[in-house]
């Protein structure tokens, strides 16, 4: 089949990201159903429960313009106790993990007759520098003390996913399925290594893990490969979802969400509702589990947590992949990928809320709200600080008291 002009499959996909924010007909294209006393066709309304965890808002600063609708799932990155974060035309800002006080703002310089540069994607942050990507496939590395530009370079397509910074190199995915690295000092190209795309995908990419001598990468046709990060050999490649059904919205498998890497075991999780765990090194099977979904997943001491496309969210033994227990009283809500903070899995949702589970049962333990607006991104934790980045560009930092 001829593949889909990008516009044709940006409609297609953020017609299936509405879908899924409240719409039960997504259940039946897996083969769930609606319970019969169930609002079909709407989120789940928040009930009152008992908290049994007390949260706090430490700070909140606002980046300038967010994503709004162009799902690209903006998300800040913590690095030696700062805070780098971006909004499209908001600039980079690197903060003060604690205060939230700006250190120091990047807003790219305006170039005559040219458009003007829209930041897309979350910053990565390591070796000195913080680099990001642009709409129109440009990679920017700052000096991480000062915020001043040290390179750029140009990539094929537009980069969605915030770039990995790790064993001297810069490595970006753009959203045409290639993997680019640069050399961390200069930005000079070392090698690039490109996975073809399925002819429909999920408005969205995996940004890279990074091992020893290793970059794990998720590709939109359901698989996770092991690149050797010296020269971008494929040392590996195994299935998180078979891409199988009547068309091609059955057939999205899309591994889009960052995999995790714990000592030597790798775990990722896909749009098909799988999640796998492999070895990280040779990419052997260790388990999977039909319980998963869009967006990546965390780990906590035991369990795998993901949240599924209907707003299931599950905890899986870590060795196992066994379902441990599951919540679904967020049914419909759009929630992100689930982030562990202290004994609690944090999912937000389409109205700006945060919701706080007990990581021993699953039980609703507290709730807070960012704002209005949509989270999008997976929360992000750090040194105890839950930090949360809305589609308005609001971050929020909330601390457990």
């Amino acid at each position: 089949m001829r593949r889909l002009s990008f516009a044709h499959r940006a409609l297609v996909v953020l017609a299936v990201a509405g879908a899924l924010s409240g719409c039960s007909t997504v259940k039946g294209w897996f083969g769930g159903k609606d319970k019969p006393d169930e609002k079909p066709t709407e989120p789940a309304e928040l009930v009152d429960f008992s908290a049994s965890a007390e949260v706090a808002k430490a700070w909140s600063v606002n980046l300038g313009k967010g994503e709004d609708r162009l799902g690209i799932r903006q998300a800040p990155v913590v690095h030696d106790g700062r805070v780098y974060a971006a909004a499209v035309e908001g600039g980079v800002r690197a903060l003060d993990l604690q205060t939230g006080r700006v250190l120091w703002r990047y807003q790219p310089e305006k170039i005559k007759k040219q458009p003007e540069l829209r930041l897309s994607g979350g910053p990565g942050a390591g070796e000195g520098l913080v680099a990001i990507g642009t709409l129109d496939g440009q990679v920017i590395a700052l000096d991480a003390d000062s915020g001043a530009e040290k390179w750029r370079a140009k990539v094929t397509g537009e980069v969605i996913a915030a770039p990995a910074i790790g064993q001297g190199l810069v490595l970006v995915r753009s959203n045409d399925g290639r993997v680019s690295a640069f050399g961390a000092a200069d930005g000079t190209r070392r090698w690039f290594w490109t996975r073809e795309l399925p002819n429909l995908t999920v408005r969205g990419n995996a940004s890279l893990t990074l091992g020893p001598g290793l970059a794990f990468v998720g590709n939109d046709d359901g698989t996770l490969a092991a690149l050797a990060i010296n020269d971008g050999r494929m040392l590996w490649e195994r299935t998180v979802a078979v891409a199988d059904g009547r068309s091609e919205l059955e057939r999205m498998a899309d591994v889009d969400g960052a995999p995790v890497l714990e000592g030597t075991t790798v775990y990722a999780t896909s749009f098909k509702q799988e999640t796998t765990a492999l070895e990280g090194p040779s990419g052997r099977p260790l388990w999977t589990r039909e319980n998963g979904g869009v967006g990546g997943l965390d780990v906590s001491s035991s369990y795998v947590l993901v949240s599924d496309l209907g707003g299931t969210v599950w905890a899986l033994d870590k060795y196992s992949g066994s379902p441990m227990w599951s919540n679904k009283t967020l049914l419909r809500r759009s929630l992100t990928a689930p982030t562990v903070q202290g004994d609690y899995a944090v999912v937000g949702d389409l109205d700006g809320y945060l919701h706080w589970l007990r990581l021993d049962n699953g039980e609703q333990a507290a709730r807070a709200r960012t704002g209005r607006k949509p989270i999008r991104a997976q929360p992000v934790e750090a040194d105890g600080l839950l930090l949360v980045q809305d589609v308005e560009g609001e971050l929020t930092a909330f601390r457990l008291r």
